[in-house]
This record gives structure tokens, C-alpha cells and sequence, in this order.
């Protein structure tokens, strides 16, 4: 085992989503998980009926417990749920400079359900982007979170720069909310011209956290060493297969396969 993520998200209590998928990701790509939950959900595969959020002292004492300890070579930054614990999380950036982190900006659920307010976004656009290596949004949250309409390739690219341009080191405009027989992502950095990956489409249902297992599939490459370029095609092709070999399980969107055996060769 090398590399330790430490995870700041929220509970899913159905285990596809959230810290219980980044825990996955996390080990099952060889990485150490260790958390700070910032808000309990009631949620499955259908939906979000409930969230309540952790006292911000909680939080605090969760992180400070495990960077004072274990330790990270990397923080992931999940669900935030409220500008009180955005603040906690800035404070805690800005206080390890040397810890890379990776921001999954999630502010809607795959069904739809809303998981942070407009008051979160634009917390993360000034305050936590400039404080970020990666940030990881789909098109929905990348149109929050620039102002720009996101349709495809060439708007994410757009999208990308202009989150580079707000500070972040590097963004992944992600394409599954897109259309076509393709899924392409495009990487965006302050040092490279912008790089699309391309992967075919699975038509599924079992999307149920893609967003938080591939952000915690990159934050555990990055703690193991590799760049972002490569550990973003790690993560990618992970997720990819994760889907394709999903259960099943549930009668909304279902959760993935975390535990597939991933071929590194």
C-alpha cells in the first residue's frame, strides 16, 4: 500500500457515492483512505431524502486528527454542503501547502438532488480553486462554476481554461453528460495545450457516484507518485471499467464495480 488520500465528503449510506466510494477507489487502487465526513445523507440509488450536516468542530477535529497522525499526500475534497465548512476547508489548505488537493466540486447528485447551494459555488470559484491542483467538474458544474454555456469538446476546453484561469493548477471538464457514442474529458493545465480523452459510451444506469470514484481514483494515483496526465488516464480507464462491470444492484442508478480487478499493464 502507498499513498494516503485524505477525504473530506459526505456519507452514502446505499455505499455508492461519496466517502464510501472514494474508500473503495481509493484501496482498490492501492492507496491508504483515511476521511473526514462532512455531512450524514439519507440516500440511495433513487435519490436524496435527507442530509445532515457535521457540526464545522467536528470536521475540524476529523481533519486535524488525521493530518496531526497518518498524515496525506493528497486531500480530496468532496460534498461541502455549506460555506461554514468551506471555510474549514480553505483553513485547512491554506495551512498544508505541500498537501496537493483534488476538488470534486459536487453540487448535484446523479438524481438530480441538490447537495450544495449557490453560496458553495461561488465560495469555490474565489476561495478554494486558486488553493486546488485539480478540480473535477461535469458540464452541468462546470456552467456553474464559469458562467459559460458547456455543450461539448470545444466548450470544455473553454470551460477548462477559464477555471485554470481562476486559479486552479489544472481542471477535467468531464463529457458524460454529453450526447454521442463517445465520452471525451478534457484536461486543462497552466503548462500543456488542452487534452481530450476519449472513451466509448456505455449506455447505463449504474452511474451512481462516478463523480466521487473518479476524483478519489486520481487523488490516489497523485499520492502515489504519478503526474496528473497520468494519473488522470489511470482514473479514467478505472472508472470506465467499474461501469461496464457495474452489479446492478438497485432499482435507480445503480452503483459501480469498485472492487474490479484493474489491469495496470
Amino acid at each position: 500500500m502507498k499513498g494516503r488520500v485524505l477525504i473530506i465528503a459526505g456519507s452514502d449510506p446505499s455505499g455508492g457515492a461519496g466517502i464510501q466510494a472514494d474508500i473503495k477507489a481509493v484501496t482498490a487502487l492501492g492507496a491508504y483512505a483515511a476521511t473526514a465526513i462532512t455531512a450524514v445523507t439519507v440516500q440511495n440509488t433513487q435519490g436524496v431524502t435527507g442530509i445532515h450536516p457535521i457540526p464545522g468542530d467536528i470536521i475540524k477535529g476529523q481533519i486535524d486528527a488525521v493530518l496531526s497522525d497518518i498524515g496525506a499526500d493528497v486531500i480530496k475534497i468532496g460534498m461541502i454542503g455549506s460555506v461554514a465548512t468551506a471555510e474549514i476547508i480553505e483553513e485547512t489548505l491554506k495551512a498544508n501547502p505541500g498537501i496537493p488537493a483534488v476538488l470534486d466540486p459536487v453540487l448535484v447528485a446523479t438524481s438530480g438532488d441538490s447537495l450544495g447551494d449557490s453560496d458553495v459555488a461561488t465560495f469555490i470559484q474565489d476561495r478554494l480553486l486558486p488553493l486546488t491542483a485539480l478540480v473535477t467538474p461535469n458540464m452541468p458544474e462546470a456552467e456553474v462554476l464559469t458562467g459559460l454555456t458547456v455543450t461539448g469538446e470545444a466548450t470544455q476546453k473553454l470551460a477548462g481554461q477559464s477555471l485554470v484561469g481562476a486559479g486552479a493548477k489544472a481542471a477535467l471538464v468531464k463529457g458524460g453528460h454529453g450526447g454521442g457514442q463517445t465520452v471525451t474529458d478534457v484536461l486543462c493545465t497552466s503548462d500543456h495545450p488542452p487534452r481530450s480523452f476519449l472513451k466509448p459510451r456505455i449506455r447505463s444506469t449504474n452511474t451512481h457516484g462516478t463523480g466521487c470514484t473518479l476524483a478519489s481514483a486520481i487523488a490516489a494515483g497523485m499520492a502515489q507518485g504519478l503526474d496528473i496526465d497520468h494519473a488522470v488516464t489511470q482514473a479514467l480507464d478505472y472508472v470506465w471499467k467499474a461501469i461496464k462491470t457495474a452489479p446492478g444492484l438497485g432499482s435507480g442508478n445503480g452503483p459501480l464495480n469498485h472492487a474490479h480487478s484493474l489491469d495496470k499493464g
